[in-house]
């Protein structure tokens, strides 16, 4: 499944990903790791480039779990939770097969800043987390040639 090798190569991603520039895989006794990288980004006149690493968890072809889980001893101050699934969807008129891929992302940021400031905040990250995945979405049909239903 095209989408599936999409998901799980951490050099090809950042490649569709806006705000994301690598990804660090590794793979240890606890299991695969991948260490995301992002650009800076400005909020409220603060510049900030998160770096968090993720728990990954792939279901072979349905669905790649991932969870927050920094190195022993490493202090994190960004990190995500949720989960990419995948299902078979109903094929293309022409007996193209297709694939429903469902996004659910959650990230949290720790930023120096008074609490006064986060629903300004919040409303800049829901912003730039909505067009980001705008723009992957879009990215990703691109490099499938496939288009959305």
């Amino acid at each position: 499944m095209a989408v599936w090798r999409v998901l799980t190569d951490p050099r090809l991603l950042p490649t569709l990903t806006p705000l994301l520039s690598r990804i660090d895989a590794t793979e240890d006794d606890d299991g695969i790791r991948w260490r995301w990288h992002l650009v800076q980004l400005a909020v409220l006149g603060i510049g900030i480039k998160p770096v968090f690493t993720e728990r990954m968890t792939f279901t072979e072809g349905k669905r790649i779990e991932f969870t927050h889980a920094p190195p022993p001893g490493v202090s994190e101050w960004a990190g995500a939770e949720g989960h990419y699934a995948l299902a078979d969807a109903e094929p293309e008129a022409d007996g193209t097969p297709a694939t429903h891929l469902e996004i659910m992302l959650t990230l949290d940021v720790d930023l120096p800043l008074s609490r006064l400031a986060a629903p300004v905040v919040t409303r800049t990250m829901r912003t730039t987390m909505d067009m980001t995945g705008d723009r992957f979405s879009a990215n990703l049909l691109r490099h499938l040639h496939a288009t959305e239903r």
